[in-house]
């Protein structure tokens, strides 16, 4: 199962109770927050930036292989890097999804789109058309 997690590291910054985020696997993902809450949803947001950017360079995103307090996208995020990271690897074209989805290219071209936001049942239709499917799971924050 692929979460599209990765280890934080969290640094004290000079602003008292504020930190510095970086990611070892990820060094394109740096951001910093007001005190742990603010950058614990900044280093989700930054993160997602930084793997829908592998994705849209034509990169492959990173093996978490570092263990530490291990952080994800947000959900909407995850859904749309595992829909393209999906497609890659599945290797039919655009058509062929628009195809198995049934909706026309142009709606497929704007799924596979990083920049573009994508409503979740079309998401999981699509991860469907390709063999995947989607798992939620729940943990200790």
């Amino acid at each position: 199962m692929k979460t599209y997690a990765y280890a934080a590291t969290f640094e004290p910054t000079e602003k008292e109770g504020g930190f510095t985020v970086t990611f070892a696997d990820v060094p394109e993902a740096i951001t910093e927050g007001d005190d742990m809450a603010d950058a614990r949803a900044m280093a989700a947001d930054a993160l997602g930036v930084a793997l829908l950017t592998y994705l849209e360079m034509g990169r492959p995103l990173p093996e978490p292989a570092t263990a530490g307090t291990m952080i994800s996208p947000e959900p909407e995020i995850a859904m749309k890097i595992a829909v393209i990271e999906t497609f890659r690897e599945a290797g039919i074209s655009r058509s062929e999804l628009a195809r198995r989805i049934g909706k026309d290219e142009k709606e497929a071209r704007r799924l596979l789109d990083p920049d573009v936001i994508t409503k979740l049942p079309l998401l999981v239709s699509a991860l469907a058309a390709m063999g995947k499917r989607l798992v939620i799971g729940l943990e200790a924050a």
